[in-house]
């Protein structure tokens, strides 16, 4: 006998939106993605996308978002792995893992087209709130010195940029050069 048919809830399609969308706007900016290839990549209307969000603007404010939470997730989850009070030790765990992250370069992509359209008042205010986020994060977890919260978020601004270019797959002085010292994980098989 079959099993009937469940339909999607509005929330569920929107968490498929944002991540057909996400895989879009890395690849094409905001600028460059339109909401008719996101509709036809998540298999749904642009009318229907349309009711779940109520433009382009609204939909990667959504993307950035989804971002932001998976980097608070993985820097939660990496330093409640640290037994050391070090600010040190748990700056370097929550860096380890912001790396491993990263092997998915969709997640750097979008945070480098959210900086390039952050002259977008609603862009400008989801990127400034994911890294006001991130920072208040690591300050209170780690007990970082400010110098040293700055130096781990300048180290993940150059990982993401290194990421976002693929420097690391680069054979050459001047590669190497701007990759040395970072820790770059290759992409797992799905």
């Amino acid at each position: 006998m079959a099993t009937p048919r469940r339909l999607s809830t509005a929330d569920e399609r929107r968490t498929t939106v944002v991540r057909t969308a996400t895989d879009a706007f890395a690849a094409r900016g905001y600028y460059g993605t339109t909401t008719t290839e996101v509709a036809r990549h998540a298999g749904i209307s642009q009318a229907y996308l349309y009711r779940l969000f109520p433009g382009k603007e609204a939909l990667f404010v959504a993307v950035v978002n989804h971002c932001a939470d998976r980097i608070l997730q993985c820097l939660a989850d990496s330093a409640a792995q640290v037994r050391s009070g070090d600010p040190e030790a748990i700056l370097f765990a929550m860096g380890d893992a912001y790396a491993r992250l990263i092997v998915d370069r969709n997640l750097p992509m979008v945070l480098m087209q959210a900086k390039c359209a952050a002259s977008e008042p609603a862009i400008g205010e989801a990127i400034r709130a994911c890294y006001a986020e991130a920072v208040e994060y690591v300050r209170e977890v780690s007990g970082a010195s400010e110098g040293q919260i700055q130096m781990y978020f300048l180290r993940g601004f150059w990982c993401d940029a290194v990421t976002a270019m693929a420097i690391d797959q680069v054979d050459a002085p001047w590669a190497r050069t701007l990759a040395r010292g970072l820790a770059h994980y290759p992409p797992q098989e799905h």
